[in-house]
């Protein structure tokens, strides 16, 4: 029983997703991958502006140094910004390419400061007005582009970002690379299923994890990857994902959706400055996975956006704990090989204590709808009622990204 159990559990996984068979990606269309932070990231500390005294005042203990400061100090990108020393390998050569760009004081209205509603608000992108939890921003962008985009989300979990009339299929990378659904397995769960509701959904999922093995296989990014890490990296982190993202992107998928957690850094965020300590190490291992989906993404890079963002930003000024409190806004990265990078884009203002938000935290001058509603109007050629579709009550805002 318990075996007949745990086939039961594993069928309904696969049939859920589904409820149509994709057609295969168009070659040489658009592709759009979102990256959400949760936890929400201390963007100061990666876009540092370091121009400003301010910040310095401000993080006496954990701020990043100057550029030119030593093998710790910041890179500088502008005369007002720098990029954070632990993407230097990773990052910094996509900006110089043309192919990273940052849109700084970005972000939503939400003020609650709960990453819960915060992360809630961004994914469904209904504005203010609404809170249908069914009803996604992601979902509502494959509904206006039906077969030129073939959507999967890589997570345990479907994201409320891609809930909704569409059923978009979803599975972890680590699910995938340890399945252990056998031949004689899945001929027993399609019968198992037989001349039931679910039978079309069943077989449908199976399609869909036969193709995501086959091209990972096809890919050889496994064996490669495991062999380049010599044992340094486990393979259920991000890097590993994102390899796997980025060949199945390659080869399966338009749209796409990943989050990576651990980012609510309170407590010791950084070592003896802001370039060393815990943020350092993630941003660190995000850089390295960023730049290995890109590896793995192969010719279609060149059609690529990948948008990297988090439900907000953090206190401007330093805690008690030499860490930093929920905050406001943020900053958004945006890479690719269509986007139109080595930019710091968007509104911007000097900070000092009179423009803060509220005297903590980072304003918000981009909004997350308008933002991202100009983003898909530019890949996609979208109409004005097509983006108010996907992000209602909402202007598209054209940053020229891409």
């Amino acid at each position: 029983m318990q075996r007949r159990h745990l086939l039961h559990a594993a069928a309904l996984s696969l049939a859920a997703p589904m409820a149509r068979l994709w057609a295969a990606p168009v070659p040489g269309g658009p592709k759009f991958i979102l990256v959400f932070l949760r936890g929400a990231y201390d963007a100061t500390n990666v876009l540092v502006p370091y121009a400003s005294d301010f910040y310095y005042e401000a993080r006496p203990h954990i701020a990043v140094p100057r550029p030119g400061t030593g093998p710790d100090g910041a890179i500088r990108l502008d005369a007002n910004w720098a990029l954070h020393p632990a993407l230097q390998a990773s990052m910094l050569p996509l900006w110089q390419a043309g192919q990273l760009a940052f849109v700084p004081f970005a972000g939503t209205r939400d003020m609650t400061r709960s990453h819960f509603e915060t992360q809630d608000h961004i994914e469904l992108g209904q504005g203010p007005q609404t809170r249908d939890f069914n009803n996604g921003f992601l979902n509502r962008l494959v509904q206006q582009l039906g077969d030129r985009a073939r959507p999967m989300a890589f997570t345990a979990q479907l994201p409320l970002s891609l809930r909704g009339a569409e059923r978009v299929p979803n599975m972890a990378m680590g699910q995938i690379a340890r399945s252990g659904i056998d031949t004689h397995q899945k001929t027993l769960l399609e019968h198992m299923w037989d001349n039931t509701p679910q039978a079309a959904s069943v077989r449908e999922g199976f399609a869909v994890h036969a193709t995501v093995m086959r091209d990972m296989q096809a890919s050889g990014w496994e064996a490669e990857m495991m062999a380049a890490s010599r044992g340094a990296i486990d393979p259920r982190g991000f890097i590993a994902e994102a390899a796997r993202v980025g060949g199945l992107m390659r080869a399966s998928f338009d749209i796409g959706f990943i989050d990576v957690g651990g980012w609510d850094t309170h407590v010791n965020e950084a070592g003896a400055n802001g370039a060393k300590g815990q943020l350092a190490a993630k941003l660190g291992d995000l850089g390295q996975g960023l730049a290995a989906l890109a590896h793995a993404m192969g010719p279609a890079w060149r059609d690529t956006v990948v948008v990297v963002l988090s439900e907000f930003g953090r206190t401007f000024r330093e805690n008690g704990n030499r860490g930093t409190d929920h905050g406001h806004g943020t900053v958004y990265w945006v890479l690719g090989g269509a986007v139109r990078g080595g930019r710091i884009i968007g509104e911007q203002v000097t900070l000092s204590p009179d423009t803060l938000n509220q005297n903590r935290d980072d304003p918000v001058l981009t909004e997350d709808r308008e933002a991202l509603g100009g983003l898909f109007a530019r890949l996609w050629g979208l109409s004005v009622q097509q983006v108010q579709a996907v992000f209602p009550g909402s202007a598209a805002l054209d940053l020229h990204l891409v």
